[in-house]
């Protein structure tokens, strides 16, 4: 699946946008969005440049995203529940938020229960 600028560019914002809903920024949601933004061809002063001043910045939009494809979408919400749960902070804000996103890109419910319950069983064997 080829991805759009716009696409790339909503990825990666709704990345930062997860990453600052607890008003934390940990090691591994860094890792985990330095590794999707290398991924997506950001260059690395433009994403090194928004972590460091991403708790700062008021600016980044929180209406969920709309992709051009659900299987955009998809991905998007997976890589989106494991930063959730990458923090070690129970969730709720990021969950609530990445289910408007699956709503905004007509992703069935069962689906996104489904991704969250493997990815908070996976939270919690780390956990224990």
């Amino acid at each position: 699946m080829e991805f759009s600028v716009l696409d790339k560019s909503n990825y990666l914002k709704g990345l930062l946008v997860i990453a600052k809903k607890d008003n934390k920024l940990t090691e591994p949601e860094k890792k985990i969005i330095r590794d999707i933004a290398i991924k997506l061809g950001f260059a690395s002063d433009f994403y090194e440049e928004t972590l460091k001043n991403l708790l700062a910045n008021k600016y980044i939009p929180e209406e969920p995203l709309k992709f051009s494809h659900n299987e955009i979408a998809e991905s998007f919400i997976c890589d989106g529940l494991k930063l959730a749960f990458s923090d070690g902070i129970i969730p709720d804000m990021e969950i609530k938020w990445l289910k408007q996103v699956a709503g905004k890109n007509e992703l069935n419910d069962e689906w996104f229960d489904e991704k969250l319950k493997t990815y908070r069983d996976v939270d919690h064997l780390h956990k224990n």
